[in-house]
């Protein structure tokens, strides 16, 4: 106590000399005016000084004085309100500290300082004003002004000993009450428009005038807290204003470039310990922090852009893509698009010395331990050994990004200590280019290393021909801009994400608080007790719902503001012109870091999924320009062979599959320009194997999943009578959001799986058409990828049915694993969508199967008929392993019914058999009557027909209801229902016909492969036979002949000859 006020005393005394003078030929004090005040004349006053830091000094050392007197004294000087620079007192103290003080005192002292106005910061009350929060960082502010206590608080203190970013962050208030939100929002108000499934309800109802009023008072309410708040903000910012000066060059450094080599060693941090929560910023803490750099960094950009009208402004603001290159930032161990930095600095040192000039030192190369050799052969021998099932769903079991470099904690940083060195290039260079270069490491780097200087570019050293030679800005505010980029991928995104949970348990309490009050309005008037039990529900439920929905004013202004989802969207826009300005360089694309492009996704995302019940993505300027920029770049990069990684690769096939499922963003896609429609879609018509297939099937589902429009068959492929025949442009019985199934035996259960509204795109599937076409070797290898892989799906899904049966039938009680449930329905799900992909192909070119001039078409129509038998007959059979399993309701296999699988089917057939020209439709029905396997059966099943046979065996007390087309009027359309009545009854008179014409046929005539078909081809040179469908099926993967091993040099058609 004793030393506390001395300390006290002390300082009251500092404060008072600081305002006095002396006069000296009055020899008398009198007071001065604190901006007048200064170290030199005043030799007196001085020496006093002198005396008191010479006993105080020591005390200012000990933290808890520091905590209890220091900083409420230099808060005293800052009550009287009005700006910082209004009190230049505590700049005066600082300067006499620096001068009477030893340094290691003064550094203990800032240092104590600094760390009691973080920890009142940090854990100071939530008032209504925010008073206690604006306090603090005035007193930081003003302490930061004085330059020698700013640097050394950078250099030693901020981003090392504390994280400096608590001062960034506006927390949220644990109780509404604490933050006085109850005075500042009276009345609360929430949406109750509300589906069954819980989400707010598209159908725009009219609003009460009760319903106006509360929300024009929350609005109101939200308003005085968001000016409350910005005022926090605005310091912040000023903050950071100060740290980011490069003006003060006196004494050394300039804090910009101190702040640089401090703010990349944070990132460091944060990227390679992200499994150590004690080391890693909070995430809370980064999205904050990151909204006001993005404020403090456009305000400087635009500054230089004032000074030099050359150069872009911030609305145009990118990375170059030297930066990527030449070694002058530290990306550390994050992966590249090319891969691995060691990888790329070997196979493309020629192209960095052919376009930037830059040659790497050959010992570098040398350099290169065995290790990385063999993490990059176990890295693609990995790849190579993916099983099939994860290559089909694109690698669901696939590391998170951060991970996906298999050289965590290994030096691989390209030219970061290689020496790099301007060679001789191809277009001459003027004599300050000839120079040598060299990177340092980020703790050495100077201001000329950053800026440039005398001919060296710092940061842009290497520019490649493709990149303009105009002024961007000032280099130390691009390396500030990747850091944004980096620090949103980092934790940002994630953080935004859960923040949203309020706003859906907002909706839960509503919808809640909905269902109640409509009972109370049901409920009799005699049962008193359920009334009273109702009415304490509401009252819960209410009160839940004021204290969330002023807890959700407080997160929509401080995180998903109008603001801050400008900050976002420009964020946005900045990614996309740098990956734009990436991809001009061709083969140095590769060294762009991955997370680029997952912020470029996600940010998207975030803006359109995170702040949509707020503010809308449509009304930011530029919005469809934006969207179309964005879907060019996941159009052309999702095959792009310069990117490597798996997991970035499945991230942009995700991307573009949840881009096509919906209006706005698909239509952006079809307004990309027409050479990279088609290109995207030759890319999605790759053949299916050694890929991760299932996402590039589920986008072609969803170009197929449309509404009801028409498409215009060929002239070649119209009826008989000349007129072009008009086919239904969606999947036969495909225009439901909710699977049908489900719906009948669930139709209040909120729960249930739910798709996306049809989404039409003719222009995609013209193009599509148009390739299979044109293009007579893609067609059969895409289509015999997708038949392999509906072998392997449907195959599959039977033999885990089988097993799922069997423990159902054990008398032990055996409970099925939810993974191997799991994997069955995904495999069934896998089955539908291949087979809607199959129906679409039928539809846009049925020449493929039906006109047998093309090569491997007959072959293809054989194929596709023998698969479709198979999956009828599996499904349709009566009492069989299907029934069983579907009859068993197990959670895990909602999707798993008859009606997905057989609609599908059915689409198909009708196609082939109903909707083509006369000639298609006799070769596809004689193709499907000479399967082996095809069953009339199970066409009539589909109808809900039961054979004679089945019916007689059937005991006389069965009641089992058979599936039915016609049950499903709703999702299926009369017209629909006439034409599998016309398919049934076609086919039942050709299968009369067949029956009736088809002559025995002994063993030595039929194929001895598959003892299926009759003997129809003959090979060359070694005249062994076999049917069609099975040497043209060897052949596209085996030239050797099935008896001799001879090579097949040609094939001919074998016709038996007439017998005496």
């Amino acid at each position: 106590m004793r030393l506390k006020m001395e300390l006290q005393a002390g300082l009251r005394l500092l404060r008072a000399l600081c305002l006095l003078g002396l006069v000296l030929q009055e020899g008398k004090l009198v007071e001065k005016d604190t901006s007048t005040w200064q170290l030199q004349g005043e030799p007196t006053v001085l020496i006093t000084l002198t005396h008191i830091f010479n006993h105080f000094a020591p005390l200012m050392c000990k933290v808890y004085l520091v905590d209890d007197v220091l900083m409420h004294f230099l808060l005293s000087i800052l009550e009287r309100g009005g700006a910082v620079e209004a009190h230049p007192l505590i700049q005066q103290l600082l300067d006499l500290m620096w001068l009477l003080m030893e340094d290691y005192e003064v550094h203990e002292c800032l240092k104590q300082l600094l760390m009691s106005l973080l920890r009142a910061y940090r854990f100071s009350p939530i008032i209504p004003d925010l008073g206690l929060q604006i306090h603090y960082l005035r007193l930081t502010i003003a302490v930061l002004k004085h330059e020698k206590s700013r640097k050394y608080l950078l250099n030693n203190v901020l981003f090392d000993v504390l994280r400096s970013v608590v001062f960034f962050y506006i927390k949220s208030p644990l109780r509404v009450e604490e933050a006085g939100l109850q005075e500042l929002i009276p009345t609360t108000w929430w949406p109750n428009r509300f589906t069954k499934e819980g989400k707010e309800s598209k159908e725009v109802k009219e609003e009460s005038a009760e319903e106006r009023l509360r929300r024009r008072a929350y609005d109101r309410g939200c308003q005085r807290l968001k000016k409350r708040i910005e005022v926090v903000e605005e310091l912040q910012v000023q903050i950071l204003k100060l740290l980011l000066s490069n003006k003060d060059r006196g004494g050394g450094e300039a804090s910009r470039y101190i702040f640089l080599n401090k703010f990349r060693r944070f990132l460091q941090e944060n990227a390679s310990n992200r499994g150590n929560l004690t080391v890693l910023c909070p995430p809370e803490y980064m999205v904050c922090f990151l909204h006001r750099l993005i404020s403090t960094l456009r305000c400087y950009w635009d500054g230089h852009k004032a000074k030099a009208p050359a150069a872009l402004s911030s609305e145009e603001a990118y990375v170059p893509p030297q930066l990527f290159y030449n070694g002058k930032v530290d990306y550390f161990d994050l992966q590249r698009l090319g891969g691995l930095l060691s990888h790329l600095k070997k196979t493309l040192k020629d192209d960095l010395a052919l376009k930037a000039n830059i040659l790497i030192d050959p010992a570098e190369l040398q350099a290169v331990t065995m290790d990385d050799l063999d993490e990059d052969e176990e890295s693609a021998t990995s790849t190579a050994q993916r099983p099939v099932a994860a290559l089909a769903i694109g690698g669901a079991l696939a590391r998170p990004s951060w991970l996906s470099s298999p050289t965590l904690g290994r030096a691989n940083r390209f030219l970061s200590t290689a020496a790099v060195s301007l060679m001789n290039p191809r277009r001459p260079l003027g004599t300050l280019e000839k120079m040598k270069a060299r990177t340092l490491s980020v703790e050495q780097r100077t201001e000329d290393d950053i800026e440039g200087s005398h001919g060296n570019e710092g940061l842009l050293l290497g520019r490649p021909p493709e990149e303009p030679e105009q002024s961007i800005t000032e280099n130390s505010l691009l390396e500030i801009l990747d850091g944004i980029v980096m620090m949103y991928n980092l934790s940002v995104h994630q953080q935004l994400g859960k923040m949203v949970g309020v706003s859906d348990d907002v909706n839960e309490y509503a919808l809640a608080l909905k269902d109640t009050e409509e009972k109370i309005s049901r409920c009799p008037k005699r049962r008193r007790d359920i009334y009273e039990e109702l009415v304490k529900s509401q009252k819960v439920f209410s009160e839940k719902l004021n204290h969330l929905s002023r807890r959700l004013a407080w997160i929509n202004v401080t995180i998903y503001s109008k603001e801050k989802m400008q900050d976002i969207y420009w964020l946005l826009q900045v990614c996309i012109r740098t990956i734009e300005h990436g991809d001009r360089t061709g083969s140095l694309f590769a060294f762009m870091p991955e997370f680029y492009l997952s912020v470029a996704m996600n940010s998207y995302s975030a803006l359109k999924n995170y702040f949509s019940p707020v503010h809308s993505m449509e009304e930011l300027p530029g919005y469809e320009e934006t969207l179309t920029r964005l879907a060019a770049i996941l159009a052309k990069h999702f095959a792009d062979s310069r990117i490597v990684g798996t997991d970035i690769r499945d991230s942009l096939m995700q991307a573009l599959a949840s881009y096509v499922c919906y209006p706005h963003s698909l239509r952006a896609v079809e307004r990309i320009p027409e050479e990279q429609r088609i290109s995207m879609m030759r890319n999605l018509l790759a053949p299916y194997e050694q890929r991760p297939w299932a996402q590039t099937n589920w986008i072609l589902v969803r170009l197929w999943r449309v509404r009801s429009h028409c498409l215009l068959l060929p002239a070649a492929w119209a009826h008989a009578s000349g007129a072009v025949t008009q086919l239904q442009g969606c999947g036969f019985g495909y225009r439901y959001t909710r699977l049908p199934h489900l719906l009948k035996t669930k139709p209040e259960d909120a729960n249930l799986p739910s798709l996306q509204k049809p989404c039409p795109s003719t222009l995609l599937q013209q193009h599509m058409a148009d390739l299979l076409r044109s293009d007579c070797d893609m067609a059969p290898s895409f289509l015999n990828s997708v038949l392999n892989q509906l072998n392997w799906a449907f195959s599959e899904f039977v033999g885990m049915i089988q097993e799922i049966q069997q423990a159902a039938e054990r008398l032990e009680r055996n409970f099925v694993d939810s993974r191997q449930l799991k994997v069955c329905a995904t495999c069934f799900d896998l089955s539908v969508s291949l087979l809607r992909v199959l129906e679409m192909t039928v539809t846009l070119a049925p020449e493929i199967f039906l006109d047998w001039s093309r090569p491997s078409s007959e072959l293809l129509l054989r194929r596709l008929a023998q698969l479709l038998n198979q999956v009828l007959n599996r499904v349709t059979a009566e009492r069989n392993l299907f029934d069983r399993v579907v009859n068993l309701r197990l959670p895990g296999l909602e999707s798993v019914d008859h009606y997905p699988i057989l609609v599908a089917v059915t689409g198909i057939l009708v196609r082939l058999l109903m909707d083509t020209d006369f000639q298609g439709a006799k070769r596809a029905t004689a193709v499907l009557l000479a399967d082996p396997c095809f069953q009339l059966r199970s066409i009539q099943y589909l109808l809900g027909h039961a054979e004679p046979s089945a019916l007689a065996a059937m005991p006389p007390s069965a009641d089992k209801r058979h599936f039915s087309l016609h049950t499903y009027t709703d999702y299926i359309s009369l017209e629909e229902l006439a034409k599998v009545e016309q398919m049934l009854n076609h086919l039942s008179e050709e299968s009369k016909q067949a029956a009736a014409s088809t002559l025995p046929t002994s063993e030595e005539d039929l194929c001895p492969i598959c003892y299926a078909h009759p003997i129809s081809a003959i090979f060359r040179p070694c005249s062994h036979k076999s049917c069609k469908a099975c040497i043209n099926q060897h052949l596209m993967n085996n030239k050797d002949c099935f008896f001799c091993k001879a090579t097949i040099t040609g094939v001919d058609d074998f016709i038996k000859p007439v017998s005496s």
